[in-house]
Parts: C-alpha cells; structure tokens; sequence
C-alpha cells in the first residue's frame, strides 16, 4: 500500500505571508490576497480562466508537518482531539490544501485571487474552475 506517486507543481503562490504561524486558519474567511504565478510553460492552460468568478486551487502545503494524525481542531487544546481526516488542519500525510478562491484578476500568467492562506512559495499543484452545481 506504500506506492508513491509524484506531482509537478505549475507555479507557486506568492503572498505577504511568510510565515505558516502567521497564516490565518481560513484565508476564505479573512479576505486574504495572493498572486497564483503560473509557469509560463502552462500559459495555454490558462486561456478562458477569466470567464470564472471562483477557482479551486490545490496547492502542496510543503512546511506543514505530515507525522500527525490526530489534532485538536482549529489548534484548540479544550477540543478533543481528532483524526486529521476528519479536520481541515495541514497537518495530514499528504498536506494537500484546495481552496475556494475568488478569481480578482488576470495578468498574463498571474492570477490575483482571494481566499488563500498558504505562505509565499507554496506549491500550485492544480486549478479548476470552481461550479456550484458540482462543488456543492
């Protein structure tokens, strides 16, 4: 069961927050501004993503820790602790993150949006358009 597999980043999130314990824990709810910077490579890919309002981003959360399973929810020591599947943390085995942006604006290969929270120079693993009909 311990198969691996790999994944290719196209860009990377650059952002004013540097640090993970700065981050707040929902960029959704705080109206937190990033630039998604695309690899040029995947320009094509890109062509129609301004016709959308709201984006799924999947990002690698590469500083987050991966040797936990169990934590207190919202880093809260009263609540008791639970499985990290059944928690939003980014401590998790595979510290993927997908978030529910607000697609701002589009500049070449540079996507400004609001609602992520990961740090400047998270991994960009994937973007999607974001349709309420399938994504609940």
């Amino acid at each position: 069961m311990a198969e691996s597999y790999s994944v290719v980043p196209i860009g990377k999130v650059r952002s004013a927050l540097t640090d993970p314990a700065d981050a707040p824990r929902q960029g959704r709810d705080t109206g937190t501004e990033a630039t998604l910077e695309i690899d040029p490579a995947y320009a094509e890919a890109l062509s129609g993503i301004e016709e959308n309002e709201r984006l799924l981003v999947v990002c690698w959360l590469h500083l987050a820790g991966r040797g936990r399973l169990k934590v207190n929810p919202r880093g809260d020591p009263a609540s008791p602790a639970r499985g990290v599947f059944a928690t939003r943390s980014p401590l998790r085995p595979n510290p993927f993150a997908i978030y529910t942006v607000e697609l701002l604006e589009v500049r070449g290969t540079s996507l400004r949006v609001r609602g992520v929270d990961a740090v400047d120079g998270t991994p960009v693993l994937d973007i999607r358009p974001h349709r309420p009909s399938l994504d609940g």
